[in-house]
């Protein structure tokens, strides 16, 4: 039911009320039974238990399990432990991290119910906001929150801030006494208010329609839970890789089972060999390195006023190629300043933004002092005086209580070094004609200004103002206002207006004294008034946005402003940031109404500024950027906000001025509500994903190896068994061996990778295709080069220790000497191959040998832990290796080193 087209007999009538008063509390009660609380259900937060379990969905992480419980069965207890106290780490940090994420969020969503003023049985009571049922008669006053939907039917200057819902920075005045037959949108319904707004002046009364989820904020969050979560890109991209690995590790051991049954083996050296396998083919670590590399991610990011709330979300932010973006509150700073005044036949400029008094008024680049022109002081006297709003300060902070169109007003009054803080003490307020919203006009009795006179200042909307002017200030003396200086004023609002400034405008007149009770009408006192100037003000963008907005398009990452606000204002504001060069690239939201999701498609490719749109709006767009392939963040604050947040690729919200259901919808919270810092975050999402990339690639390359090692050494075998030579060729490296490799020695320096610095011209190309895999056609050739050299240098260091270094030695000291210097050669090769691994893109000497630092431990501690293994007897013994001699390392710092200079080479000649 369309409340708002109902007259306020109508809604007293269907709603069994009556507006003098109230409900019973009695049928209070009943209905509140009935109806529920008035307050929106929190979204369940997944269980423990269920959290734990999708850690265990990856094939991967399933293959592993399966090879330990292997390994139990046949005896190899270490081999399993080490697998599954892998698996249950990578999980525990998963589960952490995120947590972590969810304590950051809910901090930022502690407030406390608030009570609301109602009417029952005729008597005014407070009842707390979520008692409130449809019915009842809720009392509105300046501050409060408007704590249901409510039909207005009673209103003396009623301005609410609905800007979470419609985007305006501009309070919408209301009107009870308003009617409507057609249809509105939401942000023209002056009879209505909105749960979750704020009252900024004025008063007024209006009947409960609806609670909870029947509000218009209500309807919004159950919007956003028909919304389901989808997967990341990366996340499917790993969920891809994950599957296809799965699959190459399942077909490899059944091969080489085959293989091993035709030699004639034993049933348990197969299973021993397939689980080998399966340990040498899967990454391990890959899982726990993505975590942990994310989770650095993450909390570089927080450090950068960024608190994202899912891992994978991290790197989704690298991937963008849109961002559509709220103006209110993340564009522009919310707060209203005064750019521009007409005053004494010339315009004067503005500078500073924000409520802070930093700025100046200048003309042509000469500052200017109330103190030293008279029109200039007269004019921001009368928009400091007639005005109720107070600006407060608290360690450095500014803010406004009240109109933020007044608190601008008090702001440049601040600026032409006027002391507002004692300006009442200096000219009090004698008595008032309030402002409506018939005659658009505010007047002020005060003395003190004019010696011996009570002045009445009066401010307005410019052109009743000019219209009830019939004197105008000009250097310091009063004049006749003639029809060519009214006209110039006239143009001058015109062209302010056209900049998409607000206007306002400013008389006075003075009296022998305070005209009595009776003459203070509007008829008698504003007309004939002395014209002073107007202003000009804007929601300002903030100053950092342009910049990083110019950023964004170097990176190739298209910025769309969606907001609720006016076209013209949203225009402006869109050229002057550089998000759109003319007018055809901005449309009203309602134009898309009509359209087909295919038209929406086609109209979202060209179109950058949408103004007047509706929360269905924002989501269609969103849909209509996402079905044409882009990766789409949605940032916004407001509760129209929230369904688009929630339906794009990554939705971010405004930590300071975003509201709970934004933020709760939202895969990334701002902290410093700053447009910059989502482009601090798409660098930070490109670097993590170039260096998952580079780790994938570099495990990769080094599981590829030890696959060939362990497949190449079996068919050697085979076929020495089958040409009846008597001689034998084992499988040169252990499940144990390769465990420590993959968990272990390859873990460090993956993640060294992990954390390797951005590239200095990551900002500078454009978004990688949403499509492309993860292992793309060059990373391919480079695993392949790199497998190849790292299985030719491995093979060839076990045959030189098995064959030379074990002759005379028994069959078990032989197979031990021929180990251990393939498992040297491999973990220094891969060590090396680390090294090579930090980018394709510049050579060594240009990122320099020892520019990552976590690099350098890494193969330290890689080195460190490969000598201890060879060098305590008790470990040397778990892992059937043998003491290496000097003559031994020689050939083995040889071979190791063949992977690092196969890298350089191709690369080099990749490069070319």
């Amino acid at each position: 039911m369309n409340w708002y087209q109902e007259s306020v007999q109508e809604v007293e009538k269907a709603l069994s009320t009556q507006a003098d008063r109230g409900l019973s509390p009695a049928e209070a009660q009943a209905r509140l039974e009935k109806y529920g609380p008035n307050k929106l259900s929190e979204s369940k937060k997944k269980p423990f238990i269920e959290k734990l379990i999708d850690q265990f969905k990856d094939p991967l992480v399933i293959i592993l399990i399966v090879a330990s419980i292997f390994s139990m069965f046949t005896g190899d207890m270490v081999e399993a432990i080490m697998i599954i106290a892998i698996v249950i780490l990578n999980a525990a940090l998963s589960i952490y991290q995120e947590g972590k994420a969810e304590d950051s969020v809910a901090a930022l969503q502690e407030m406390s119910s608030p009570n609301a003023k109602v009417v029952r049985e005729g008597r005014s009571m407070e009842v707390k906001s979520e008692d409130l049922v449809p019915g009842d008669v809720v009392l509105l006053e300046t501050g409060d929150i408007v704590p249901a939907d409510l039909r207005l039917f009673e209103s003396s200057n009623l301005q609410i801030d609905e800007s979470s819902f419609t985007g305006e920075s501009v309070a919408a005045e209301k009107d009870a006494a308003t009617s409507y037959t057609d249809e509105v949108g939401i942000g023209d319904r002056a009879n209505y208010a909105y749960s979750s707004t704020i009252v900024t002046y004025g008063h007024g009364k209006g009947i409960v329609t609806d609670t909870g989820h029947e509000t218009e904020i209500g309807k919004i969050a159950s919007t956003i839970e028909s919304f389901e979560e989808e997967a990341t890109p990366l996340q499917r991209k790993l969920n891809v890789l994950s599957g296809q690995l799965g699959k190459l590790i399942i077909g490899v051991a059944i091969f080489v089972g085959i293989l091993g049954f035709i030699a004639g083996n034993e049933i348990t050296d197969i299973i021993m060999t397939a689980i080998s396998l399966a340990v040498a083919a899967i990454p391990e670590g890959m899982t726990a390195v993505v975590t942990i590399v994310l989770s650095i991610g993450m909390n570089r990011m927080a450090e950068r006023n960024a608190i994202v709330k899912k891992l994978l979300s991290v790197e989704t932010l690298g991937t963008t190629t849109v961002i559509c973006s709220d103006k209110t509150g993340t564009l522009t700073q919310n707060e209203m300043t005064v750019t521009k005044i007409f005053t004494d036949d010339e315009v004067l400029e503005v500078s500073g933004t924000g409520y802070a008094p930093e700025g100046e008024i200048t003309r042509e680049g000469q500052n200017l002092d109330a103190g030293e022109h008279e029109v200039l002081r007269t004019m921001v006297t009368i928009a400091a005086s007639a005005n109720d709003a107070e600006i407060t300060e608290h360690e450095g902070n500014y803010d406004c209580l009240g109109d933020p169109t007044e608190g601008a007003l008090l702001t440049m009054a601040a600026k032409a070094h006027v002391d507002i803080q004692g300006l009442a003490d200096r000219i009090p307020r004698l008595a008032e004609i309030p402002f409506d919203s018939d005659r658009k006009m505010m007047t002020t009795f005060n003395e003190g200004f004019f010696e011996g006179k009570v002045a009445s200042f009066t401010k307005g909307a410019p052109d009743i103002i000019i219209e009830k002017s019939n004197r105008v200030l000009l250097n310091g003396e009063v004049r006749e206002f003639t029809p060519d200086l009214k006209e110039k004023a006239l143009a001058m609002n015109t062209d302010f207006a056209s900049q998409a400034l607000r206007c306002l405008g400013y008389a006075y007149r003075t009296w022998d004294g305070l005209p009595a009770k009776e003459d203070q009408t509007s008829d008698k006192v504003e007309k004939d008034m002395v014209f002073v100037g107007l202003t000009g003000m804007i929601d300002p963008p903030r100053p950092e946005v342009k910049a990083a907005i110019a950023e964004t398009k170097s990176a190739g990452i298209t910025t769309i402003m969606i907001t609720g606000d006016y076209l013209e204002t949203a225009y402006a504001i869109g050229k002057d940031l550089g998000i759109c060069q003319d007018r055809s690239q901005a449309m009203m939201g309602r134009e898309l109404n009509d359209k087909t999701p295919e038209e929406v498609q086609e109209i979202v490719k060209t179109t950058r500024i949408f103004a007047r749109v509706s929360p269905e709006n924002k989501v269609q767009i969103v849909e209509a950027l996402k079905a044409n392939g882009e990766i789409t963040a949605m940032t916004g604050d407001g509760v129209n906000d929230a369904p688009a947040i929630k339906r794009a690729d990554i939705g971010i919200a405004m930590g300071i001025t975003g509201t709970d259901v934004a933020k709760n919808t939202a895969n990334v919270i701002l902290t410093d509500d700053n447009f910059a810092t989502i482009v601090n975050a798409v660098e930070e999402g490109r670097t993590i994903y170039s260096n998952i990339k580079k780790f994938i690639s570099f495990l990769l390359s080094c599981n590829v190896g030890e696959v060939i090692v362990i497949a190449v050494a079996m068919i050697i075998d085979i076929c020495l068994i089958f040409s009846k030579s008597g001689q034998q060729f084992p499988t040169p490296l252990s499940p144990i061996m390769l465990l420590w490799l993959n968990l272990v020695t390859d873990s460090l320096p993956a993640l060294a990778l992990g954390m390797e610095p951005g590239e200095p011209d990551i900002m500078n190309v454009p978004p990688r295709d949403p499509k492309e895999a993860i292992i793309d056609a060059k990373m391919k050739r480079s695993i392949i080069v790199q497998a190849v050299a790292i299985a030719v240098a491995t093979l060839t260091s076990f045959a030189i220790g098995y064959y030379y270094f074990g002759q005379g030695l028994t069959g078990a000291e032989k197979l031990a000497e021929g180990r251990t210097m393939c498992f040297s050669t491999l973990i220094l090769a891969e060590l090396f191959r680390a090294m090579a691994a930090r980018s394709d893109t510049y050579t060594m000497s240009q990122i320099g040998w020892f520019s990552n630092k976590s690099m350098n431990y890494a193969i330290l501690i890689g080195v460190a832990l490969l000598l201890i293994v060879l060098y305590i007897p008790q470990l040397r013994d778990l892992f059937d290796v043998s003491f290496m001699t000097l003559k031994e390392w020689v050939p083995t710092l040889i071979l190791s080193i063949i992977p690092f200079a196969a890298t350089e080479v191709y690369e080099g000649m990749s490069r070319q």
